[in-house]
């Protein structure tokens, strides 16, 4: 009986092990619910939408506030285009380059308080995260501090001369101007620096411990350094994420969000789990301010949904969350068309991929899912339980043929949260997932196949 007991003991030791090897990093309960996201929305709203002459690198020439009159200003109508398309979050850019903000911050003048929207009494970041919560999608804001056009500010935050304030009075401008958006909205699913933020030590503010202290659950995109809940820019803006693309990193990146970085793929044995978003435009990058803000006579400047498919692909397809810039126009509207587009991008994607042909999980090696009969497979997607990180560092997926022979149809190294694949139709009734090489015992959340 007791060697039986130690067995036992022995065996579940070795579970437990296997559980949290020491070679394995694994997300915290926000990235989790994050990758489970998906799909988000990113939206536009600044002075170029009035003023698309303007210039915020040409300072003194900032546009008066009063010209900034959405007079059909509808943020329901926003937020029901993100659940039409899937989205799970919608980020709202509260400022951008110009230095105008979307609330009535105490820090300078140029706000919506001073404009004619609701008689200067509007606060279209309030009116957002209500919509948001209304509806059930996740609410984040875009709070870009690296550029201000209204106060002489460059990237990456640095305050340029002839500015009619020194970098120490910027410093707690943004200080102020961070505590308003994370103290007075509620909990935020997600913030925004685009182009990242100075750290004290370069004439910045202290963003990492004002996070933790107002908004400790929230995921930051290229938010300070240290933070818990970072994830990473992917290198380009049109929805196509490196392949490989790992959720873990060796750091983060603090690039302006243009310019291409090295080390963009991630590492499987780097310390931290940082996953990447890929971020793209509903409007072609040749429109207005490559399709993230309106412009006039550009509605008809939309990609094609099979463009948009082969974007979802390689975004969520290769393990990481996609964002998609949907642009506001002078009314304080979506577009009618970019309304419609939204919604057959949604559609299609629910169509190509929310119904598998089958389905298997669970551990180890090797997962074989048999159909009844032999059918033509042309696409699929493999997700790891990420609960317990990343363990697969190769696989390769064999059809079985009517003659019964074996075809490798899909191969790869890491597969993460979800990894699709499409390639031509083969005519199967049998397919073999194969894990080639693990950091440990691997955990597959779902295996499923679509027919052609």
């Amino acid at each position: 009986m007791k060697r039986i007991y130690l067995l036992g003991l022995v065996a579940l030791i070795l579970w437990a092990c296997d559980d949290k090897p020491e070679n394995v990093v694994t997300p915290n309960k926000a990235q989790l619910e994050w990758a489970d996201a998906e799909i988000g929305v990113l939206l536009h709203l600044d002075m170029p939408v009035f003023h698309p002459e303007y210039n915020h690198r040409a300072y003194g020439t900032h546009p008066d506030p009063m010209t900034f009159n959405p007079t059909e200003l509808n943020t329901d109508q926003w937020i029901e285009t993100a659940q039409k398309l899937g989205a799970k979050y919608a980020v709202l850019t509260a400022k951008h380059g110009s230095g105008f903000t979307l609330w009535p911050t105490k820090t300078h003048e140029y706000n919506v308080s001073n404009c004619p929207y609701k008689d200067g009494k509007g606060d279209i970041v309030a009116e957002f995260v209500a919509s948001c919560r209304k509806y059930g999608i996740r609410p984040g804001i875009y709070a870009n501090m690296a550029t201000n056009g209204y106060l002489w500010v460059d990237n990456p935050g640095v305050v340029q001369p002839g500015s009619p304030i020194t970098q120490e009075q910027y410093a707690d401008i943004i200080q102020r101007q961070l505590t308003e958006l994370w103290s007075n909205y509620g909990e935020l699913f997600e913030v925004w620096f685009d182009g990242g933020i100075l750290s004290p030590a370069q004439g910045g503010t202290d963003a990492l411990g004002l996070l933790r202290k107002l908004q400790p659950n929230a995921i930051a995109f290229q938010g300070p350094y240290g933070y818990e809940n970072l994830i990473r820019w992917v290198g380009n803006e049109v929805g196509t994420a490196p392949d490989p693309c790992w959720a873990t990193a060796d750091s983060t990146t603090n690039s302006d969000g243009v310019q291409v970085i090295q080390g963009l793929n991630g590492n499987p044995n780097a310390p931290f789990w940082c996953p990447g978003e890929s971020d793209f435009t509903l409007r072609r990058r040749e429109s207005f301010e490559g399709g993230w803000i309106w412009h006039t006579g550009q509605d008809d400047m939309l990609y094609d949904i099979d463009e948009l498919m082969k974007r979802y692909e390689t975004s969520v397809g290769r393990n990481t969350n996609m964002l998609l810039g949907l642009v506001i126009d002078n009314r304080g509207l979506i577009p009618q068309p970019d309304v419609q587009r939204a919604t057959e991008y949604g559609q299609a994607i629910e169509r190509r991929y929310g119904h598998p042909t089958a389905t298997t999980k669970g551990k180890g090696n090797e997962f074989v899912i048999k159909l009844k009969e032999t059918t033509s497979i042309d696409r699929l997607y493999i997700q790891e339980d990420i609960r317990y990180g990343e363990r697969v560092l190769a696989w390769h997926i064999e059809a079985t043929m009517a003659d019964g022979t074996t075809k490798t149809i899909a191969e790869g190294t890491n597969i993460g949260h979800k990894r699709i694949c499409t390639f031509p139709a083969v005519q199967t009734a049998q397919l073999r997932l194969i894990i080639d090489e693990s950091k440990a015992k691997p955990r597959i959340r779902k295996f499923a196949i679509f027919e052609e």
